[in-house]
């Protein structure tokens, strides 16, 4: 008969596979993710549960110290950043594996084959520990992120590999006192994880954090060995492992690279030098970019009838996935065919373009892989880049001794045009200069890629203008900019709409030229702005804004009167004036802001549509009223444009 214990290890094993099952696609991808969490919860109560330990007061500190940094972290880390959170997940399973596995074999009294698991435990848990704090610290820009080589870099971790086994073998068959070898395991791993990682280069890195989560897997499952109670630990960490060194094989296949020349560094070698007129038919250290021949850029935009978009990491870095999203839909209704290339190790981590483009509502069958879309682009009228380098690289295919020569690439330089939204000509993170600047047919669109894309959108719809005009039926009675620069005191108040045009940078750098105008500027924070508790707030925080110019509603309500202009972004119920007239309606009764005893009102919202409650907002049909629509951070630029050339 099963134990209750032993029940609750199958429900959740069966919880993890079925949420990895769901993670297979983007529409259950988020059913997936809850599902797994649900299981991981099982665990830990069903583990507290039979090692009665329920009481100790040390596990419950560690609970609330654990969920409270895990809160904390899903808060302020920004998508951006994800690649390197990623990669200390990793480490933090391997350090946990590495801590249990080292205490167990000092508690004494183990048999051969508990010591020995303990001990690869260590080693595993202790590679993966250090190894990812050196992959996320390369991603964060803390450290060279190019490769470093050590004198005896590869001697070193020989010997170091066969200390550790030598330390293990004595761990398992009791030589002497067991805190030596343990303590030359845990130092040992860790070193030799730092040794490992350091010389990986940017190139690599999606194939290394892959490989960390596998290890990270590996040394969860290994550890569950060493405890009496482990099999559900072994058991999930095989299914990390396993699907971890599956990961790893695909980046491996979509580098081109063999696994083993990773681990002994052959990819990451200092490149032999190349021959002068190598160089210069091939890739010049400092590439002079050509004038484009042929037609326009606006032109080819405007012409083309099949368009390939390949997004990169500049488009993470500038958060411009709405506006890619915005001109691909901008595109479709003009009738052409649009194809988003997703090359499987563009950005910082695997699937790191899918998670960029899938939070924005992207279509999943409009996402190319690499085979798929460059049969697209081999008839494609053009190809828009938006911060992409190393994927694109032509001397993938050119240049041998380089880091990406022999990587598979997407072929942009097969389309008819190219449109390069980079934000300069460096190199890429392999550090290896694009030859595909120097082609005839390339357009380069330099800056930021949301600037870039706002140029694109207007060539797009036929705006070619400095600034962006208004629809013509919505065109204001008064100028936005002319309101702004004769107020003294200014409250922008921030929604939703803000999050998802991602325009906190633009609202940044409002607050920023007004402030040094000598304009009294302040937040106005409505508690319930935002899909949860605090999220304008992580958002101003993430662009640097200081914390004292956040007021909450209490603080703001009764001075709206003395403001001279409210800036709303992104904002609609929490502003709503109907919370207070209109009985009945879902907002009714609902504290709100009020903006309306501003002097002025400019809203810069997409559309005049009911918020999420469902109810039309009274403001927009006010006197003092301004209605500017579209996606806020457009709008925006074009106010921040007006304002500096008025300036």
């Amino acid at each position: 008969m099963l134990s209750p214990y032993l029940l609750m290890q199958v429900v959740c094993i069966a919880l993890f596979i079925y949420g990895i099952r769901l993670m297979n696609s983007p529409k259950t991808a988020v059913k997936g993710n809850l599902i797994g969490s649900v299981g991981m919860a099982g665990a830990i109560i069903m583990t507290l549960l039979e090692a009665q330990v329920l009481s100790v007061g040390l596990i419950w500190a560690g609970l609330l110290v654990g969920s409270a940094l895990g809160l904390w972290l899903a808060l302020a880390v920004k998508m951006i950043q994800m690649p390197q959170m990623v990669a200390l997940f990793n480490g933090f399973g391997g350090a946990a594996s590495c801590i249990v596995a080292a205490l167990t074999a000092l508690g004494g009294g183990l048999g051969s084959f508990t010591l020995f698991t303990s001990g690869l435990a260590m080693v595993v848990g202790g590679v993966t520990f250090s190894g990812s704090l050196v992959a996320a610290a390369k991603l964060h820009g803390v450290i060279n992120q190019r490769p470093v080589h050590l004198k005896g870099h590869n001697a070193y971790l020989w010997w170091s590999g066969v200390v550790m086994v030598l330390a293990t073998l004595g761990l398992t068959f009791q030589v002497g006192a067991p805190a030596w070898p343990v303590l030359l395991l845990v130092i040992l791993s860790h070193l030799f994880g730092y040794v490992f990682t350091i010389r990986v280069g940017g190139a690599d890195m999606p194939i290394t954090i892959s490989l960390l989560n596998s290890f990270s897997g590996v040394a969860g499952s290994v550890a569950g060995f060493a405890l009496p109670n482990g099999a559900l630990l072994v058991v999930v960490g095989s299914i990390v492992g396993a699907s971890g060194l599956i990961l790893t094989q695909i980046m491996c296949r979509a580098m081109n690279r063999s696994l083993l020349d990773i681990l002994l560094g052959k990819t990451t070698v200092t490149p032999a030098k190349v021959s002068e007129q190598q160089a210069k038919e091939v890739a010049p250290a400092e590439p002079e970019p050509m004038p484009p021949q042929g037609p326009s850029w606006q032109a080819a935009l405007r012409d083309a009838k099949k368009v390939a978009i390949i997004p990169g990491y500049g488009m993470a870095l500038a958060q411009a996935q709405l506006q890619v999203k915005q001109l691909g839909e901008l595109l479709e209704s003009q009738g052409k065919e649009v194809r988003y290339g997703i090359h499987p190790v563009a950005g910082r981590m695997p699937g790191h373009m899918n998670v960029l483009l899938a939070e924005v509502d992207v279509p999943y069958d409009k996402l190319c892989e690499l085979e798929e879309i460059n049969a697209f682009l081999a008839e494609a009228d053009l190809a828009v880049i938006v911060g992409a380098n190393d994927v694109v690289n032509p001397a993938a295919m050119e240049l041998p001794g380089t880091p990406i020569y022999g990587m598979p690439i997407i072929r942009a330089d097969l389309a008819q045009h190219v449109l390069v939204c980079n934000y300069d000509t460096k190199p890429g993170y392999a550090g290896v200069d694009n030859s595909l600047y120097q082609m005839e047919k390339v357009h380069l669109l330099l800056g930021d890629a949301k600037d870039s894309l706002a140029k694109l959108l207007e060539a797009a719809k036929g705006e070619l203008a400095e600034v962006i005009p208004l629809p013509e039926q919505e065109a204001p009675t008064q100028d936005p900019g002319a309101l702004l620069r004769a107020a003294q005191r200014v409250v922008i108040v921030p929604g939703y709409g803000l999050a998802v045009a991602q325009a906190q940078g633009h609202v940044k750098g409002l607050v920023d030229l007004l402030q040094s105008y000598g304009k009294r500027v302040e937040i106005a924070v409505h508690p319930v702005a935002g899909r949860m508790p605090g999220h304008m707030n992580v958002l101003m925080a993430e662009v640097d804004i200081p914390y004292e110019l956040l007021l909450e509603m209490d603080q703001i309500n009764d001075q709206f009167k003395e403001v001279d202009v409210v800036v709303v972004v992104g904002a609609n119920d929490v502003i709503n004036p109907a919370a207070n007239t209109h009985e009945g309606t879902p907002i009714y009764g609902m504290p709100v802001l009020n903006v309306a005893e501003a002097r002025h009102v400019i809203v810069y919202n997409l559309d005049r549509s009911p918020g999420y409650a469902g109810v039309e907002n009274t403001l927009y049909d006010m006197e003092h009223c301004i209605f500017v629509p579209g996606d806020a951070a457009v709008t925006l630029q074009a106010l921040l444009q007006a304002l500096r050339l008025a300036s």
